[in-house]
């Protein structure tokens, strides 16, 4: 329960974020300037969130995984939305390609233990 509280409050400041800007809660609907703020935000509060449960000693857990999975898809979801609308996205596939590598930094070392176990 702690982890889930931990990794929602950067979530929960993201959408409040995201709800008091742009008026609305749907990310996938903003246009991409106001998007790469909103994800720009999620992305270091949840490492920064992923870090602090790290440093308590904590291991990672499947909340953890989900998070990270929701927040990757919902960058993919909206790569695609820019393709499909012939928009750039060059920034957004550079934050992708770095958010992919933090996360296999902090959750390939997370399977590797559980595989040896």
């Amino acid at each position: 329960m702690k982890k889930l509280i931990i990794h929602f409050i950067p979530v929960g400041i993201s959408f409040l974020w995201l709800a008091g800007e742009c008026r609305t809660l749907n990310p996938i609907t903003i246009k991409g300037p106001e998007f790469l703020k909103f994800y720009l935000v999620l992305i270091p509060g949840f490492y920064l969130s992923v870090f602090i449960l790290k440093s308590f000693k904590e291991s990672i857990s499947k909340t953890t995984c989900y998070y990270t999975l929701f927040i990757f898809l919902l960058g993919i979801i909206k790569l695609i939305r820019g393709i499909h609308l012939e928009k750039p996205i060059g920034f957004l596939a550079m934050i992708l390609i770095g958010e992919s590598i933090v996360a296999l930094l902090f959750i390939l070392p997370h399977f590797k233990n559980k595989i040896k176990y």
